[in-house]
């Protein structure tokens, strides 16, 4: 059975993410940055049928290696759940360019990276899901380049289904409008379940976005 890849699992919605799917009795497989992050979100999984992998989003050899390492064990994945991020204060005029081109490297085209290498093959299956982590509905100033970064993403989300859509792949941004905490109206857990719904849809029903406004 192949299974779904989530990247970007760290302690909030990644993680809450594989959770739901590995209850699902999908092969999983987390990608993350630093090992602690991958450890603990397998650990949490508590299952066997999981691949735990190492990559940053803004290498794309490593995060193709990676995810032809997800391949092999597991097969095209049905899913891949695009969750990595850089959130943080920022006014216009603040940030160097590097820095920007920093955050909208993670933001961004690590997600256009992972698409390009597995949606041909999902495509060419006939089916398949990419999903999002969005947010900010309105841009903010106070946070300039996770704005453009979302606003990216959602213009991302419009050019895959032009691109893929008719081959059976839905891809669809869940947008998340507040502070992801436990315990809240933003709880990850929560959260989670919108990504399972995206995927499970009928095509005739297919959504491209999902909002979580608490």
């Amino acid at each position: 059975m192949s299974g779904a890849v989530v990247i970007g699992a760290g302690p909030g919605i990644g993680s809450a993410v594989a959770r739901r799917f590995a209850k699902e009795g999908l092969p999983v497989t987390v990608i993350a940055r630093s090992r602690a992050s991958v450890d603990a979100a397998v650990e949490a999984l508590g299952t066997t049928k999981t691949l735990g992998l190492t990559a940053d989003s803004t290498d794309a050899q490593a995060l193709r290696a990676a995810l032809d390492q997800a391949v092999e064990e597991f097969g095209v994945p049905e899913v891949i759940v695009y969750n990595a991020a850089i959130i943080q204060a920022d006014s216009p005029g603040e940030l160097s360019v590097q820095a920007h081109l920093d955050a909208w490297a993670v933001n961004v085209v690590g997600a256009i990276t992972a698409a390009g290498h597995v949606l041909p093959a999902m495509a060419a299956r006939g089916s398949g899901s990419f999903l999002v982590t969005g947010g900010m509905p309105e841009p903010v100033p106070a946070y300039t380049s996770l704005s453009l970064g979302k606003a990216g993403l959602r213009a991302l989300v419009e050019l895959l289904h032009n691109q893929y859509g008719d081959s059976g792949v839905h891809v669809a941004e869940v947008r998340v409008d507040g502070a992801v905490a436990p315990g809240t109206a933003f709880d990850p857990d929560d959260i989670a379940e919108h990504y399972w719904r995206l995927h499970t849809q009928a095509p005739a029903a297919w959504s491209r976005q999902i909002a979580h406004t608490g």
